[in-house]
């Protein structure tokens, strides 16, 4: 094992392999800054005809969708739109991200239409709500909305809450529903009950209970309905909607946003995470490697981003550090796994607390968090084993390899007088406490200048001369 360790960092630390290394990663950052400073695409007008701005909310509702979202509506706001078109097809979300939207759909500038499409789509949960604030909520065929209990989940799995807490957070949520569906008309008291109960709506049960303002088959369709129709706005204006001949254009996530999209899933940044804390680890443990420590130093930079823009728990992270200490302790004072248990536990937990999400899912999956918890204590222990192994190793070069090792008498030794041994092939001056003749064999006790001093070893064979 200690060889094949050898043989690997030679390898590792080798000019070609290095300088590889160094050229791949200044070309992924390269490639990764080119790919981020690309220009949004959105269509931009053709004709002279109200200008209808269409987002899109597919997927989680989370920090980067509402970023794109709250950046949209100002656009609109810049543009001067007639109208903002949101398409939405969504089972929930994050509720701060949830809240974000809302606050600026209710002052947007610009009239907000949210439509639950294509046939199939929902607006669950958080979309619930993002539908009911809208100027003008709609619904496609075959889609529903509703099912919006808020639900307390660590890891994906949802724990017993007392009776107290669960009111208390009930009661949150109806606030919060109201304060925009009385000023919308939008019977809150009947939307009340997709918290209350968890009851979920289709499109005809949302349109006759005036939950939703209509159902349109298409955005053409809606488009149609909408033209000439006058809407009250949430600060009690009134604005009759021009739609005829309109001009659409798409507002796409940036290049930017795309990218913080795929790697802002908890799961994701947790790996990323871990991957960063092993990378660098293995680079201070293994000076000289340098690959970990340029692909760890990637993947944290990454995670502690992705991390801004989620509802971090402090503590997940704190554990998460306490867990590398437990593993660094049991490498080096073994305490029969006790130390490495606490660290496999403490990692586990700070994975599952990591992600606050106090109203809806989210966070690390339990399957992740054991993924990436068992195989990082494994690293951890053996690579600090390996580094306390070599401090034990003796030094393979320079005088220092000449200590312990053992020489023939070539010229008798005196005692305290100086002779000649040879050693590896190579004649030293030597000098020993007590005689030694011709032929024997002698241990080296230490080295001073060209001097070794030796005492006598049990083994006698003939002379090399």
């Amino acid at each position: 094992m200690t060889n094949l360790f050898r043989w690997m960092r030679r390898t590792l630390q080798h000019p070609c392999f290095k300088f590889f290394t160094v050229a791949m990663s200044l070309a992924v950052g390269s490639a990764a800054a080119l790919f981020l400073l690309l220009p949004q695409a959105a269509a931009e007008e053709t004709s002279s005809g109200p200008l209808v701005l269409e987002l899109q909310i597919d997927g989680d509702v989370e920090p980067i969708l509402a970023a794109y979202i709250d950046e949209g509506l100002a656009d609109a706001a810049r543009r001067n739109a007639a109208l903002v078109l949101i398409t939405m097809d969504t089972p929930g979300g994050l509720s701060d991200s949830m809240k974000d939207m809302i606050q600026h759909i209710l002052v947007s500038k610009v009239p907000v239409a949210v439509y639950v499409s294509p046939t199939g789509a929902r607006g669950a949960s958080a979309g619930f709500y993002i539908l009911l604030s809208a100027d003008i909520a709609a619904m496609a065929p075959g889609t529903h909305t509703g099912a919006a209990s808020p639900v307390l989940a660590i890891g994906g799995y949802v724990p017993q809450i007392d009776e107290v807490m669960r009111r208390k957070i009930n009661n949150d949520a109806m606030a919060f529903l109201r304060s925009f569906t009385e000023r919308r008309n939008r019977n809150p008291a009947l939307a009340e009950t997709a918290i209350t109960e968890s009851k979920a709506f289709t499109e005809k049960e949302s349109l006759d209970a005036k939950m939703i303002d209509l159902v349109a088959s298409s955005p053409e369709e809606l488009l149609r309905q909408l033209d000439g129709r006058e809407i009250k706005r949430f600060d009690g204006t009134q604005v009759k909607l021009n739609l005829t001949r309109p001009v659409r254009a798409t507002f796409e996530l940036s290049s930017r946003q795309k990218f913080l999209n795929r790697i802002v899933q908890p799961d994701l940044v947790f790996v990323m995470l871990i991957l960063g804390v092993l990378g660098l680890y293995t680079e201070f443990t293994h000076p000289g490697v340098i690959a970990p420590g340029v692909i760890g130093g990637i993947c944290l930079i990454l995670a502690l981003y992705a991390l801004n823009f989620l509802p971090v728990n402090f503590a997940g992270l704190f554990l998460i550090a306490l867990a590398l200490a437990f593993f660094i302790l049991e490498a080096k004072m073994p305490s029969h796994g006790i130390l490495g248990a606490g660290g496999v536990i403490s990692m586990f937990l700070g994975a599952i607390f990591l992600i606050r999400s106090p109203l809806t899912p989210g966070g690390v999956s339990i399957s992740v968090a054991l993924a990436a918890t068992l195989p990082c204590a494994l690293i951890v222990i053996f690579l600090m084993r390996l580094v306390l192994n070599s401090r034990k190793w003796k030094t393979s070069t320079g005088k220092e390899e000449l200590v312990g090792t053992q020489g023939i008498v070539v010229s008798p030794l005196q005692a305290g007088e100086e002779g000649m041994i040879r050693v590896h092939g190579e004649l030293w001056q030597a000098e020993s406490a007590q005689a030694v003749p011709e032929g024997r064999i002698v241990r080296v006790l230490r080295v001073q200048g060209l001097k070794l001093f030796v005492e006598p070893a049990d083994v006698a064979v003939p002379a090399a001369k």
